[in-house]
């Protein structure tokens, strides 16, 4: 009888997820190790960050997606270090030997080294992240009507550093919270003095797309009353204010870093298979210098004509690489592997109700289609049929009454260190 070959994949974010889908009851033997128990489609997380929707309904837990599987299984556990010559896995709890690796560990916040920054600003590359801003951001606001003075100006800034879409989506979420919800939540508040800045180290917002998606996306922002600083890097928060480069300061206690991302490299592999903390791969997702470790998704830097500095660190790369790979493990010889390359489907970003941006290989177009479309294309997305269900009683309960009922404060219980 045939021994099946024993794959571990580390992380379950959309290339590690999509891989062990690909792999799922077929003659391999999957194991997927993660440090938390659930999938987590991190497109929407801006919306847990600002109240619009739950946590859980885009949160999907692992041993729920491999239920019915006959050869995959889960572990709940970090990663440690990973030992090639001995085609091991060491993470916190426990040995892992396998036949062949693949990591897809993905990405987390880029700081550049700025621990002070990092210490004091909000990330959102997790659920944790995500409801950490809300809980923040909601507590400036149930402190301050406590209060009989404006007290401290930072209180009223909300700055969000960088003006990709995470960044431009939260800006526009944050503006609409303030027209719309925070008024009523709070009706003897003045939130005139609330600003929404987003600072951009680019001229415009949205650098990666058209220069017609990048105009209107400028254009939804100040309609929306955000204020946009363009040409300006940040250097240091020190938890009062943010420091420029031109010198300019904002006073801000709500800051939140969506300025770039950075490979979460684990201990195992000499420099030289590592580039701008991405493994080096060729155009099997094969790491450098090894026949069976693998590299997928955010982690992998592959080099192809199309995209000599690698291909970009988006959802579509992650989720196309883990199904090329996958196709290609089940075949019985590597000489019938198929080389991956990347076929851009566009990008788009959304900036408020009925104004988004959508660039496609064969249209650009903008406006409320737009927006339609990004709903659309965001809602097939999520997996599960209760979880699109849920998403979309919420953004039409949203839409209809300009309004949630999800913005509830978890705070940890210091004694304890549990929620409450």
């Amino acid at each position: 009888m045939e021994t099946r070959e024993k794959i571990i994949i580390i992380g379950g974010g959309f290339a590690g997820l999509q891989l062990a889908k690909t792999l799922n009851n077929k003659n391999k033997k999957v194991i997927v190790l993660d440090r938390v128990n659930h999938h987590m489609f991190q497109p929407l997380f801006y919306q847990v960050a600002c109240g619009r929707i739950e946590p859980s309904n885009i949160s999907f837990p692992f041993r729920k997606i491999f239920q019915q599987s006959r050869n995959t299984q889960f572990r709940l556990t970090e990663v440690k270090e990973i030992i090639p010559s001995q085609n091991k896995v060491i993470t916190d709890g426990a040995e892992f030997s396998y036949d062949k690796l693949i990591i897809a560990t993905g990405c987390k916040t880029n700081f550049f080294g700025n621990k002070e920054m990092e210490s004091r600003a909000f990330g959102m590359k997790n659920t944790q992240e995500a409801i950490s801003i809300r809980n923040h951001v909601l507590m400036t606001f149930e402190r301050l009507i406590l209060e009989k003075s404006r007290s401290d100006d930072g209180d009223w800034n909300i700055v969000i550093v960088g003006s990709g879409p995470t960044g431009v989506e939260l800006a526009g979420a944050f503006s609409e919270m303030k027209k719309e919800i925070l008024p009523r939540d709070y009706p003897y508040m003045n939130f005139d003095n609330l600003k929404i800045i987003l600072v951009s180290s680019t001229e415009k917002p949205l650098a990666v797309m058209s220069e017609e998606a990048q105009t209107q996306s400028e254009k939804y922002l100040k309609d929306l009353g955000v204020d946009f600083l363009s040409g300006e890097y940040v250097t240091d928060y020190d938890g009062d204010r943010v420091h420029m480069k031109s010198g300019k300061q904002i006073a801000s206690n709500n800051v939140i870093w969506a300025a770039g991302v950075t490979g979460n490299i684990i201990d195992g592999f000499e420099q030289e298979k590592i580039i701008r903390n991405r493994y080096i791969t060729d155009r099997f997702n094969k790491i450098k210098g090894f026949d069976n470790i693998y590299a997928i998704g955010d982690i992998a830097y592959m080099e192809t004509p199309k995209y000599p500095q690698g291909h970009p660190q988006v959802a579509n790369v992650a989720i196309n690489q883990a199904k090329n790979l996958g196709k290609n493990l089940l075949k019985k010889n590597q000489s019938e592997w198929t080389e991956y390359e990347y076929d851009d489907k566009g990008s788009l970003a959304t900036i408020g109700k009925h104004r988004a941006v959508v660039d496609l290989p064969f249209i650009k177009f903008q406006g409320f289609l737009a927006w339609y479309f990004w709903m659309f294309l965001h809602l097939m997305l999520i997996l599960s049929v209760r979880n699109k269900l849920a998403v979309f009683f919420n953004w039409m309960w949203s839409y209809f009454n300009k309004d949630s009922s999800l913005r509830l404060i978890i705070l940890s219980n210091k004694k304890n260190g549990t929620l409450q």
